[in-house]
Parts: C-alpha cells; structure tokens; sequence
C-alpha cells in the first residue's frame, strides 16, 4: 500500500474506499443499531473506508526507526476501537474521534518498544490514570487536577506524576509545532544554545561542507549516520554495491574534512 512514501502491505492506496460523511454515520448508526449480520458488514465497510485516515496518522510517526507496516497495523487497531466506541448521538465528525485514538495507539506502542524500558506497575498506574482522567474530563467537563486523579486510584499524588512522566514519548529535535506558509519552527528553534561561538561557526561550516556534496553522497551519509542504516542495508536501498557505497562515502567525509 503506497501512500506519499509510506508503503504498506503492497496494496495500491488509489484502490481504499473513501466515506464522505453521510456514509459514515449511516454506517456507524448500523453498528449502533443493526442487526448482527448489519453490524459486522457495516463494521468491515467503516474499516476499510478509514484507511486513509490510519495512513494519514502514520506519516506523522516516520523517520523513527520503526516499520511502516507495523505502525500502520496498530494504527488499524486504534481504529476499531473508534469504530467500536464512537457514539453517533454525538455531534462530531468520526475523524475528530478517531484519530486522537489512532495516535493513542501508535503511542502507546512506541512507548512499550521503546529502548527505554518503563517497569510494567508504573505502566499500568499511568494507564489507570490515563482513563481515569478521561473520565473525570467527561463527567466533570474540565480537565482534572493531579490530586483529583490520585484520589480516585488511592495513591499517593507523587507516584502518579511520575507514572505519566516516565511514559512520555521523546520529542524529536525536528518535531514542527508551528507552521506559517512556508515558514515551519521546530522544537530545536525553541531551545537555548549557551555554546561559544567558535562551536557555532563550526557547525555553519560544516552545513556549508554538506552543500557541496551530491545528491548521492547526501543520501548514503543520511542513511548511514541519520537513519542507522548498515552499509548493506544502504547498498540495497539505492542499488549499488557494498564497495560502492564504502568508495562513496569515504569520498564524501573526506571531502568534509577538506572543506572544514
């Protein structure tokens, strides 16, 4: 499945059903009020006409290292659990609905394969918390205090602060929280620099070093130093040989070097 440059499962994405909004409330009031056999076809026709959505979500998770048919295969399961929970007497559009639950998802499964290992009862305390919260925000109709939250787990206020903190995704450097045209401020903008400014003229230096390169040696030095990519891995990404891309990439440092 293509999507921009996400591909998963092998499967054409011009093929995926798209709802407009009128077929899916249809659909979501059969899941709601169907008989059996109406509630499972409508359930399978909402599934596959909201993959797109799923795709949608998944381009925001990429650069990280973490196979595209596997974010997009948890992303389904957040689905069908939008599907399986969206109340048509709502007032909303499903997507509105749905995709807080698909990034949920995707989340929560990076934060479990994360390479740092949270203990499975702080997990679990943040998950109560985390329901709790969504709870007490419904009844309520404000968010609650942390106090309210450990209240109703019967914990101590501290243990549950540092339950959700500890499942906290990292926030890349590149992540964009503002975007104006085509002007985009990332988290990195927003972070001081107390570096001298000898430290700072070298690294002008080496972007200006970059530049010069070419198109092909900027992709195999993004791949092996960026992205992690062993030598074999890259040759077989572009479709060369493994002596080629060492004969590159040496070529390529070593004209850094030169520049710097």
């Amino acid at each position: 499945m293509q999507y921009g440059k996400v591909e998963i499962c092998g499967i054409n994405t011009s093929k995926l059903t798209v709802l407009k909004e009128d077929e899916k409330k249809r659909l979501l009031l059969q899941i709601k009020n169907g008989t059996p056999a109406q509630k499972s076809k409508a359930r399978d026709a909402m599934i596959r006409g909201n993959l797109r959505l799923v795709l949608s979500v998944v381009q925001r998770f990429l650069g990280r290292g973490e196979n595209p048919d596997d974010l997009f295969q948890v992303g389904v399961i957040g689905l069908i659990k939008a599907i399986d929970n969206f109340d048509p007497a709502l007032d909303v559009r499903f997507s509105t609905y749905g995709v807080p639950m698909i990034i949920g998802e995707i989340r929560r499964y990076l934060r479990d394969n994360n390479a740092v290992r949270v203990s499975r009862s702080m997990r679990d305390t943040a998950y109560h918390a985390m329901q709790i919260k969504e709870q007490l925000t419904m009844q309520n109709n404000r968010e609650p205090t942390v106090e309210e939250i450990a209240a109703k787990l019967n914990l101590p206020k501290e243990n549950v602060v540092l339950a959700l903190e500890a499942i906290v995704e990292p926030v890349s450097l590149y992540e964009p929280v503002f975007t104006d045209g085509n002007d985009t401020i990332y988290v990195m903008d927003q972070i001081g620099d107390d570096r001298d400014d000898a430290t700072w003229l070298e690294e002008l230096s080496l972007k200006e070093a970059i530049k010069s390169l070419s198109d092909r040696e900027k992709r195999i030095l993004t791949l092996r130093f960026f992205r992690g990519k062993t030598q074999m891995e890259v040759a077989s990404e572009i479709g060369i040989s493994q002596a080629q891309v060492s004969r590159i990439e040496k070529g390529a440092l070593n004209s850094i070097k030169r520049s710097l």
